[in-house]
């Protein structure tokens, strides 16, 4: 496991917390979606970084 895919994984996870934290705020839902989208697109990246199925 590399830094940077370590960073984008944690980069995903920090995203994820604030989606729950948005959705318990109950802020609008545009918001929550794009924070969303954002916390899998670096949570993919973080994965495929990690080289696991080479």
């Amino acid at each position: 496991m590399n830094g940077l895919s370590t960073v984008f994984i944690l980069v995903g996870l920090f995203l994820l917390g604030g989606v729950y934290s948005f959705w318990k705020q109950k802020l609008p839902k545009s918001v929550i979606t794009l924070m969303a989208i954002a916390s899998a697109m670096c949570l993919v990246a973080g994965v495929m970084r990690l080289g696991v199925w080479s």
